[in-house]
């Protein structure tokens, strides 16, 4: 991947309601706490303002980058990790079954910090399946059976549906979620599109615009699939966007995550993994 090179010197994005600092050491501060001062004296780079551990949190990043966040302005996006997706039983997803226990990990260490944690999934009510696009009902429909709404067998319910056990979150995570439900620090938030974020009035935008959350963890699966749909549109409305590389997967071919990754990192925000989240954290 091609490095993006370090600013030469401290450089302003953005306006004055919504802004980020580079630093020529690394940092990225996504705080919106500390303007640039209109000038310095001489040549003299401004300082670094210094990390209120309380309140912030500094992610090493790739590239050679530290983003530093707003615990209380943060929120991890964890989208589709459902039985639906993960299930032996449906499917076989190694990779995103694999991502279970670093969600779980970071989703500990970001609630410990003051973060929210979204858990973006597919939820259809009987009223959405008459106005979801063609093109989603035929991609969910293999061999012209089952498709949105229609019974998967056994236990499992109709598929995508909300309250069905196809659309509980897979294994130890539907616990996990229950946790942070009942401590306050955990939302489940209904999609009936690839993309959590669509649209001019989403479920998951009016969330983080009503709690002034500006700094988004993104996990999940599929990567190129629903995972980018919800990033790509947050990206557009201005959102932070962290990809957090080890709690993302795909069923795709080869090039499918690394594309993701590649853009993730280069072009719409940061990537980092797990273990420096929860080292950050800790």
């Amino acid at each position: 991947m091609t490095k993006r090179p370090r600013v030469p010197t401290a450089i302003e994005f953005g306006n004055p309601a919504s802004f980020w600092v580079e630093y020529p050491s690394g940092l990225v501060d996504l705080t919106r706490t500390a303007h640039l001062p209109a000038s310095s004296e001489g040549d003299r780079e401004p300082p670094e303002p210094t990390l209120v551990k309380e309140l912030q949190v500094d992610v090493p990043a790739d590239g050679e980058r530290t983003v530093r966040v707003q615990a209380a302005r943060s929120a991890m996006v964890v989208i589709d990790m459902q039985n639906f997706f993960l299930h032996p039983d449906l499917r076989e997803h190694p990779t995103g079954l694999a991502c279970v226990i670093p969600i779980a990990n970071t989703v500990s260490a970001l609630r410990a910090k003051g973060a929210k944690i979204l858990w973006v999934n597919w939820g259809l009510t009987d009223h959405e399946l008459t106005t979801i696009p063609p093109s989603l009902v035929r991609g969910f429909m293999k061999n012209g059976r089952v498709g949105f709404g229609g019974d998967l067998g056994g236990s499992f319910g109709r598929l995508l549906m909300r309250g069905e056990y196809n659309s509980d979150l897979y294994g130890p995570l539907q616990m996990l979620y229950e946790e942070g439900r009942e401590a306050g620090t955990d939302v489940w938030i209904h999609k009936n599109r690839m993309s959590g974020i669509w649209g001019p009035q989403s479920a998951l935008d009016l969330y983080l615009q009503e709690h002034g959350i500006t700094s988004l963890f993104f996990a999940g699966v599929n990567a190129d699939q629903c995972v980018l749909g919800t990033l790509v549109d947050a990206y557009y409305r201005g959102y932070d966007c962290i990809t957090v590389e080890d709690c993302i997967a795909t069923t795709s071919p080869e090039g499918g995550l690394e594309n993701v990754l590649y853009n993730a990192g280069g072009g719409y925000g940061f990537l980092t993994d797990s273990k420096r989240i929860i080292d950050a954290c800790s």
